[in-house]
């Protein structure tokens, strides 16, 4: 990645408030491996600065004071060539923010009262390669799984779509259900195939807007 010193992961924190940003380059600097290569007050500066500094994630505030919003921004960041992981960063959860975030191409949606540790496990997760929803959010909106078989989902598809929700790899997936990576990928595969989703992430936006997992 193009924003990696070694092994670290770069960070760009965007959000229209100062305190905000000082507060979360704070918990990203203290955290290992982790270091915050830029900040930006607005969604067109995050783009412009996100093209200089190549941040491996982008922490974006969804509503902003002035200019586009943390969804158009996300938009532009990913149609720029250079694609960071976006995680959204909100005050909101609601169920029709989390659905257009992640469908503009976020890898993660996180409110802004969740523990320092979730926003650190956000980060992480996404940096590699996975989705993450804040698991405050998916309890709100969801209660409970659904019924195997919704949407033609099986209940082991919905199983591994819930977990790939939580922020969990394909491996840690594999672990908790005790099969192979190659069986979890199989299942994902035919989980995207049926909710007409082209990637991992839309498959969970899917899910999570159809109530198909909780």
């Amino acid at each position: 990645m193009a924003g990696v010193e070694g092994d670290s992961i770069g960070c760009l924190v965007v959000d229209d408030h100062v305190a905000v940003r000082a507060g979360l380059r704070l918990i990203l600097e203290r955290e290992p491996g982790l270091r915050v290569v830029g900040d930006a007050s607005s969604g067109e500066a995050a783009v412009e600065l996100a093209a200089r500094r190549r941040p491996d994630v982008v922490v974006m505030d969804i509503q902003m004071g002035q200019g586009i919003d943390g969804f158009e921004a996300t938009r532009r960041l990913l149609a720029a060539g250079h694609e960071p992981a976006v995680v959204l960063f909100t005050g909101y959860g609601e169920s029709t923010m989390l659905a257009e975030g992640l469908g503009c191409g976020a890898r993660g949606f996180l409110v802004k009262d969740a523990q320092p540790a979730e926003l650190v496990r956000a980060v992480r997760t996404v940096a590699g390669g996975g989705a993450y929803v804040d698991p405050a959010v998916g309890g709100a909106l969801m209660a409970g799984r659904g019924v195997p078989g919704s949407n033609g989902l099986t209940g082991r598809e919905q199983e591994v779509l819930a977990m790939l929700a939580d922020g969990l790899t394909t491996a840690q997936v594999a672990d908790r259900l005790y099969l192979s990576q190659e069986t979890v990928r199989t299942h994902l595969r035919s989980a995207m195939r049926k909710v007409e989703a082209g990637t991992r992430v839309q498959a969970v936006a899917v899910a999570i807007r159809e109530r198909l997992i909780g």
